[in-house]
Formats: C-alpha cells, sequence, structure tokens
C-alpha cells in the first residue's frame, strides 16, 4: 500500500491524471449535464456535487492503471535476469 501510494502521488502520475480527469470529465459533464448548465440554468447543489465527481472518477481510474503499471513494470524489471 505504502509502494501504490508513492507512485500515485508522484509528480508525473498527478499530472497526468489530471490531464485525463480534466478531459474525460469534461467531456462526461457536457454529455450529461450541458442542457443544464447552459440551456435550463437548473442545476441544484446535489447535481453539482455530482458534476465535482465526474471529475474525482477519470482521475480515480488514470492514477490506479498509471499505478498498476509501474508496479508491474517494476516488478517485471526485478525479475528478468540482467545481462552482463
Amino acid at each position: 500500500m505504502k509502494r501504490f501510494l508513492a507512485i500515485a502521488t508522484e509528480r508525473g502520475t498527478v499530472a497526468t491524471s489530471a490531464k485525463v480527469a480534466l478531459f474525460v470529465g469534461s467531456v462526461l459533464a457536457l454529455i450529461n449535464y450541458g442542457d443544464r448548465i447552459f440551456l435550463r440554468s437548473d442545476m441544484r447543489a446535489v447535481d453539482w456535487v455530482k458534476l465535482a465527481v465526474t471529475y474525482c472518477v477519470p482521475y480515480c481510474v488514470a492514477t490506479y492503471g498509471a499505478v498498476r503499471y509501474a508496479m508491474r513494470h517494476a516488478r517485471d524489471k526485478e525479475d528478468s535476469p540482467t545481462k552482463t
């Protein structure tokens, strides 16, 4: 768990996950709430919370994927015989 959190909070992981969350979250927000924000202006407090979660989910998914990849890559590197 310590290693997972260390990789998840690395600058590169956070930056990449934030970019993914911004892009994917914005697409999902436009699909799910675009009309309510821009056309009808009838967003309630609970809708704004849901909108925030719309950005959190892709961030978590991207972070999880990056960490799992980094951990697997490190493990494979340790397991492979080194050439001398």
